[in-house]
C-alpha cells in the first residue's frame, strides 16, 4: 500500500504554478483544510462531497495519483476540492504559495511514508525546518493532525512538532468536530486497512498558539 518516492530528488525542484484560491474553489472564503500526502484523494472526495462549507486542498508527491484525482475531480464537477502535485516542502516554502498557509484552518498528515531506515529519516515529510516554516506562517488557532500506524514514526513526528514553541498538544475532546474539516469522521484507505487488520493507530492534534 506504500509506494515510496524520494522527496529529495531534484525532479521536484521545479514547482508548477499554484493558482489563487479563487481559481481553485467556487467560494474562496470558505474554511480551508490541507491534506499532505493525499494519494489519489479518496479521503478528500468523501469530505468535499459532504462538508460543502469547507474547501479541501491535497498535495501529493506521486504524479500518477494526482492525475487520477484531477480526472475524477473534473468528472464529478466538485467545486470545493483541488489537488497539487509535488514535494510539499518545496511547494509551501515557495513565495508563490505562502497564501496557502496563511489561509489554513487545519492540515493533516495521514499515515505518511515512514522511511524506516535511519539514514532515510531526512526523507520523512515532517522535519524541524518544515515545522518552523509552519509556525512562522500559520494563523493562531490553526490545527495540525497527525496519524500513523508506525509507533517509531509517531514518536518522531510528536517530538519534532512538540519541540517547536508555537505548537501545543490538545485533547480531541476539546475540539468541536461538528465544525471541523471532518465532522463525519471519514477514514483514509490506509486507516480502514489498519482497523480491519486490528493494528494500532497513533494520533495527535496540535494547535498553533
Amino acid at each position: 500500500m506504500r509506494q515510496h518516492v524520494n522527496p529529495l530528488s531534484s525532479n521536484f525542484n521545479q514547482i508548477e504554478r499554484i493558482p489563487s484560491l479563487s481559481e481553485m474553489f467556487c467560494d474562496s472564503k470558505s474554511n480551508l483544510h490541507l491534506d499532505i500526502g493525499c494519494a489519489a484523494g479518496e479521503f478528500l472526495f468523501d469530505l468535499a462531497l459532504v462538508n460543502t462549507s469547507w474547501n479541501y486542498l491535497g498535495i501529493e508527491i506521486r504524479e500518477k495519483l494526482v492525475k487520477k484525482a484531477r480526472k475524477k475531480l473534473v468528472e464529478r464537477e466538485i467545486k470545493n476540492l483541488y489537488f497539487i502535485f509535488g514535494n510539499a516542502h518545496n511547494i509551501l516554502n515557495d513565495v508563490q504559495s505562502k497564501f496557502i498557509l496563511k489561509n489554513l484552518k487545519s492540515l493533516s498528515f495521514n499515515f505518511p511514508d515512514p522511511w524506516f531506515k535511519k539514514r532515510h529519516y531526512k526523507r520523512r515529510v515532517i522535519q524541524p525546518e518544515f515545522i518552523n516554516n509552519l509556525s512562522n506562517s500559520l494563523q493562531k488557532g490553526t490545527l495540525i493532525s497527525v496519524k500513523t500506524d508506525v509507533k517509531d514514526l509517531f514518536d518522531y513526528m510528536d517530538y519534532t512538532i512538540s519541540n517547536n514553541f508555537y505548537f501545543k498538544k490538545i485533547d480531541k475532546k476539546d475540539i468541536n468536530y461538528s465544525e471541523s474539516f471532518n465532522p463525519n469522521n471519514f477514514q483514509t484507505n490506509r486507516e480502514k486497512y489498519v482497523i480491519i487488520n486490528q493494528l494500532d493507530i497513533f494520533e495527535r492534534i496540535y494547535i498553533k498558539i
